[in-house]
């Protein structure tokens, strides 16, 4: 009779390819479906009129948009309102937490507390996708867009807008729960990646028109490689500050000190604060336009054109936003004195610092500077659009915000996949210890 100890690990290891696999899957049908929606209008639109509308909005505000959605505004899909929503009352709930005490206590209640304020996000999201719903078909009206303005239409058009919206935050919680990487972030990625072909191409027809210089086209491309690189470098850099574990007692033995680090990444906040602070923009001036068109609200359009791409005073307040979340962000998921804490119970320490209080003041001062230097870095990746207006005046659609949302979401999306596959290793690992120990046994 021979032992059969390895096959559980045999099994554990064929289950979690499998459930890779299915995670992967679920990804691309979740994926697939958003882009779906994406073509699918909201009824009773006049998609001549909705055409000529946006070829005179070109490098606006519904221009921006148009390109975190995939190309949903542009069609005026059931999806048209996009994520957007759901991201805005996601950062008015996070800057709710900071400011009272008892939102702060659900925060650290474990799971139950985030439950709940997942659930007031889902109710600022509705509030949110009314009041935009509300405007957006106010502007499609006042542009003669839709076939006949009623009744119908309006109850149509702002049902449909608002359950779409509900309908992204629903699929993104999905894909985060039974997918691989946030969903959120997943969703606005596909919608950017949708439009660098149409992108590219537009380059070409440029350059083959004599808009463009065939040389510069070329800079560009080459550029654009460089400014990958250097974000992948930046985003895999890490400030490591060395620990040390003093000697202790485990059973009988004397274990020696150790030695370690504690890795820090340059860029902690990822691309949160580049999504945060275009939806703290995008949002009132979008608003701001649509709700513009109606009489008596011109006032409205200047509002939204002061905040238009390009203009000094959106430059300004992007890069502020960006700066601000960054720091808001990292005070989020980074606790210093938690660390320190931690750091503590094990027995670890920071040469030439005392653990508590120094060791605490010692981490926040370096998480400080990383995060300042991770904030200009995030604000130059994301005005490099900007800049290319200026000196090649040529929309450069593949830097800036998009292409860090790119980068960024792939390398996460690539380090959860891998977390997966080591997992597996792991599992065989332990089939071929089990397998060893079985050889030692005695067969009868």
């Amino acid at each position: 009779m021979v032992s059969t100890i390895g096959q559980p690990a045999l099994a554990t290891s064929e289950g979690n390819l499998t459930e890779l696999r299915n995670r992967l899957l679920f990804v691309l049908l979740a994926l697939f479906i958003y882009r779906v929606g994406t073509h699918i209008p909201v009824p009773g639109i006049n998609p001549d009129s909705l055409r000529a509308l946006f070829e005179t909005q070109q490098g606006g505000i519904l221009d921006l948009v148009n390109m975190f959605g995939g190309g949903a505004l542009e069609r005026m899909s059931i999806l048209a309102l996009g994520v957007m929503p759901y991201i805005t009352s996601s950062i008015i709930m996070n800057l709710a937490t900071m400011m009272y005490p008892r939102l702060n206590q659900l925060r650290k209640e474990g799971a139950a507390g985030r439950r709940k304020i997942t659930k007031y996000t889902r109710y600022g999201t509705v509030l949110i996708s009314l009041l935009q719903a509300s405007a957006l078909t106010g502007t499609l009206v006042a542009q003669g867009l839709p076939f006949e303005a009623n009744f119908t239409f309006y109850f149509i058009s702002i049902s449909t807008l608002v359950v779409g919206a509900l309908f992204l935050m629903w699929l993104g919680e999905q894909i985060t729960e039974r997918g691989v990487g946030n969903g959120i972030s997943l969703i606005i990625f596909a919608g950017i990646v949708s439009g660098f072909p149409g992108a590219i191409g537009q380059s070409f027809e440029a350059a083959r028109q004599g808009d463009i210089n065939i040389v510069a086209l070329g800079a560009i491309g080459l550029f654009a490689v460089i400014v990958v690189g250097f974000v992948v470098f930046i985003e895999r850099g890490q400030r490591r500050i060395p620990v040390n574990y003093a000697k202790r007692q485990q059973g009988r033995q004397m274990v020696q000190g150790q030695r370690t680090h504690l890795p820090l990444k340059i860029n902690m906040a990822g691309v949160i604060p580049a999504i945060f602070a275009s939806s703290l923009l995008l949002a009132p001036a979008s608003m701001a336009q649509w709700f513009g068109q109606g009489p008596g609200m011109g006032w409205l359009q200047e509002v939204a054109l002061v905040l238009s791409p390009g203009q000094p005073l959106y430059i300004l307040l992007f890069a502020a936003g960006i700066i601000f979340f960054s720091f808001f962000y990292t005070a989020i998921v980074f606790d210093p004195k938690e660390t320190s804490d931690n750091l503590k119970r094990q027995g670890a320490f920071i040469q030439g610092l005392r653990p508590g209080q120094q060791t605490t003041q010692y981490i926040d001062d370096v998480i400080t500077r990383l995060t300042v230097f991770g904030a200009l870095y995030v604000t130059l990746v994301c005005l490099l659009p900007e800049f290319m207006i200026v000196f090649f005046n040529v929309t450069f659609q593949l830097g800036g915000t998009a292409l860090l949302i790119v980068v960024v979401v792939s390398m996460d999306f690539m380090t959860q996949v891998q977390a997966h596959l080591m997992s597996s290793q792991y599992a065989k690992l332990m089939e071929k210890a089990n397998l060893k120990n079985t050889s030692r046994r005695t067969r009868f």
